[in-house]
């Protein structure tokens, strides 16, 4: 009498679907390379949108020129150059 094959198959399904989670679980986290280059650029996008409210807020005030508000805009983003 032969043995059934679906039993040893089954097995090896659940061996199969299961290994990679196992391997997932027990592999370390790794971190997220942060590179010099993407913390600079990180910088420079959080320096332009600071900028930009500076001269929103310029603009909502009565009694700015827009010459004045878009000198706010580059003092802003001329500190944000000097300042690591």
């Amino acid at each position: 009498m032969r043995k059934p094959v679906i039993p040893v198959l089954g097995a090896l399904a659940m061996l199969a679907t299961a290994f990679p989670a196992i391997v997932i679980t027990t592999y370390p986290a790794s971190v997220q390379a942060q590179t010099n280059g993407m913390e600079r650029r990180t910088d420079r996008r959080d320096t332009r949108q600071t900028s930009r409210d500076v001269k929103h807020a310029c603009n909502a005030q009565s009694g700015n020129s827009r010459s004045d508000c878009r000198e706010a805009k580059r003092d802003t983003k001329q500190a944000g150059r000097t300042n690591p």
